[in-house]
């Protein structure tokens, strides 16, 4: 599993996305309903926005990967489907983009190492 300097900076990186979707104003106080936390659909596409995804599954789910040195994902990109999800946003999408690419780079990386 990595060190903890390693789990730190994922944990940073996760941290990005999160400040970048609050500076968007991306960022939601009511969770999405049972049926759409349960879609079975890649990024739950099918039931919610993907900064929902983020927020509600993604960011959580990634963070207690983390925290409790449990075996990730083969792989994590994001990326490319949140620059077509936040087009709409324009320049001010950009760091968040920039975020989650960070963060899928970061992760191949670290997966890599384990």
């Amino acid at each position: 599993m990595p060190c903890s300097t390693d789990k730190q900076s994922m944990l940073e990186r996760l941290d990005a996305i999160e400040t970048a979707m609050r500076g968007l104003g991306l960022w939601s106080l009511e969770p999405p309903s049972a049926e759409a936390l349960a879609s079975q659909t890649p990024f739950a596409a099918d039931t919610m926005p993907l900064q929902m995804w983020l927020q509600w599954i993604f960011l959580p789910r990634m963070r207690e990967t983390i925290r409790l040195g449990l075996r990730p994902p083969a792989a994590c990109n994001i990326h490319p489907f949140a620059a077509h999800s936040f087009v709409s946003h324009g320049l001010a999408a950009r760091p968040l983009v920039a975020a989650i690419r960070a963060f899928d780079e970061a992760f191949a990386a670290w997966v890599k190492a384990i």
